[in-house]
């Protein structure tokens, strides 16, 4: 019984923490959505995606490093507390929520293993200026640029694309998708929806998610506008003529993959054209704020890890913690 109320009272901490940091960060958001309009789209980019992962981060540094060691530490071996169907059904729960976090990113990966053996088969290998990883033509319904993979990326050209865009839209659109693999697009997606399938039963990870995708495309384009006006024109151009190739009712889902134009909806790829166009007579005149953001968000999980650790080795809080543990089992009898 001691083991099975210890994991029945660790997975519903990680709940119980995960959900509450989750509505806090979604709190902030709502609140600072306008201000967050005002920031750079690489800036707010990665405020969105630290709101995303910091909750499971810090459930589970909490958990781990101050729930778990107060109960080994002062939980007797032999006690006559048991695991009550309320406490069972929050386990499970929260088990359930990790299986299909883990069970969502194997296939994933499997998909896009599947994936790349299927084009790497019938592809055929090209030189594309611009970018350094391998890049590859192929045949397909959909007219597909895309990035492929987290640790070893590939770019993958439709024939279509190739025979469609120009010299200067070809190269604009290879620049939008370096900007997708300079940031690590595809690794930052395989972790939100990892952070999105812990918290099964809250809805809104779905909208931070798809804010985050906004921000992420609308900072590529900005990569590959950024040399110049022109630049941002022919991405524009591109798009347009990617956009008129789409089948109808016909969506290109790329497991762990960046596209140009993919699952978005008609108004995402107009909203692009035009902040391209305002780009282009206007230029990029908002501060990018997107490295020091990630400093920001590094120290401060480092800061709560040490802090956590700290509290952790005083016996007094890990007693505090214990009771708190003793109420919970008490209080879902």
């Amino acid at each position: 019984m001691y083991e099975l109320l210890g994991i029945c009272l660790v997975l519903t901490a990680l709940l119980a923490v995960n959900s509450l940091a989750s509505l806090l960060f979604t709190a902030i958001w709502r609140l600072s959505e306008r201000r967050l309009g005002n920031l750079s789209v690489h800036t707010r980019a990665e405020i969105l995606f630290g709101m995303r992962i910091l909750p499971p981060a810090v459930a589970l540094i909490f958990v781990g490093i101050l729930v778990l060691p107060a109960y080994i530490a002062y939980e007797p071996h032999v006690t006559a507390e048991i695991v009550s169907t309320k406490l069972a059904s929050l386990a499970l729960l929260s088990a359930a929520g990790l299986i299909f976090a883990a069970w969502r990113a194997y296939r994933s990966w499997i998909a896009t293993r599947s994936l790349l053996c299927q084009w790497l088969s019938c592809s055929q290998r090209i030189d594309l200026p611009g970018i350094s990883i391998p890049a590859f033509r192929i045949e397909h319904s959909f007219p597909i640029i895309a990035v492929v993979g987290c640790i070893n990326p590939r770019l993958f050209v439709a024939s279509k694309v190739l025979e469609a865009l120009n010299k200067e839209e070809l190269g604009a659109a290879i620049a939008h998708e370096r900007g997708h693999l300079i940031a690590r697009d595809n690794l930052k997606r395989t972790l939100l929806r990892a952070c999105r399938d812990l918290l099964t039963l809250i809805p809104f990870g779905r909208s931070f998610d798809r804010a985050w995708a906004q921000a992420a495309e609308a900072a590529a384009d900005e990569d590959a506008a950024r040399q110049n006006p022109e630049r941002a024109l022919n991405l524009a151009s591109a798009l347009v003529k990617i956009a008129k190739m789409i089948p109808v009712r016909e969506r290109a889902e790329i497991p762990l993959g960046a596209y140009l134009i993919g699952a978005e909806e008609s108004q995402g790829v107009k909203a692009r054209i035009r902040r391209l166009l305002d780009i282009a007579s206007d230029g990029i005149d908002k501060r990018d704020n997107q490295s020091l953001v990630q400093t920001f968000l590094g120290i401060s999980l480092i800061a709560f890890a040490v802090f956590t650790i700290a509290a952790a080795s005083n016996p007094k809080v890990l007693i505090g913690v214990h009771d708190v543990i003793e109420r919970t089992v008490r209080l879902l009898c």
